[in-house]
């Protein structure tokens, strides 16, 4: 049952996350992911069977602390919008940031039904994780989109060519478990347990 709630957990939460990116893009004058039918509450919409499936599915049946995965990507053409490097970023943020406002949002809940802990943890814990992971300042996660949008441009156009081409190995090399441990989880696991520890009754740590 545990493993099914944080599958299930898992597709809401890059349901959501993804629906956020195409509500901004939307509001923000590209309406391509809209018409592409990617405002759906229909998860199928939005899965990659790979990322979404095959990866999390292994991550969680092998007991990994950290699930992680992705769907497919958000389109949306920036020549409809007003600043394309700026409102990027914002499109990449609305992903992370409705993920902690769920986690959030669930935790609150928690409060008033102490209960529905069983139910309700991996809904948080999966949506904290999502967030924060995605944070990370490279690409091709959100967060590298949200470091090119708020450095200057000359500086923005450098690193944006930069992470382009070692994004994806740099990423891998932080993952990559040395000595039984990956460089992502001395950084990103304290503060996953941070975050965690203030949202849920008595932590609920990775």
């Amino acid at each position: 049952m545990d493993i099914l709630l944080t599958i299930l957990a898992f597709l809401v939460a890059i349901m959501v996350h993804e629906i956020a990116h195409a509500y901004m893009a939307d509001r923000l004058g590209d309406p391509t992911a809209r018409i592409q039918g990617r405002l759906s509450l229909n998860p199928l919409v939005h899965l990659d069977w790979i990322g979404s499936v095959l990866v999390p599915g292994f991550l969680i049946l092998a007991g990994f602390p950290l699930v992680f995965g992705w769907a497919k990507p958000v389109m949306f053409d920036p020549y409809n919008l007003k600043r394309p490097r700026q409102d990027t970023a914002l499109i990449s943020l609305a992903g992370p940031v409705s993920n902690l406002l769920l986690a959030i949002g669930l935790a609150i809940v928690l409060q008033f039904f102490p209960l529905a802990l069983f139910w309700l943890e991996p809904f948080v814990r999966i949506n904290v994780i999502l967030a924060l992971f995605n944070l990370i300042p490279i690409h091709p996660l959100d967060g590298g989109k949200i470091l090119i949008g708020l450095l200057p441009r000359e500086t923005a156009w450098e690193w944006d060519q930069t992470l382009n081409k070692y994004g994806l190995f740099i990423l891998l090399l932080l993952i990559f478990p040395f000595a039984g441990r990956s460089i992502l989880s001395l950084f990103l696991y304290p503060l996953i347990n941070l975050v965690l520890g203030v949202l849920l009754p008595g932590g609920s740590l990775v």
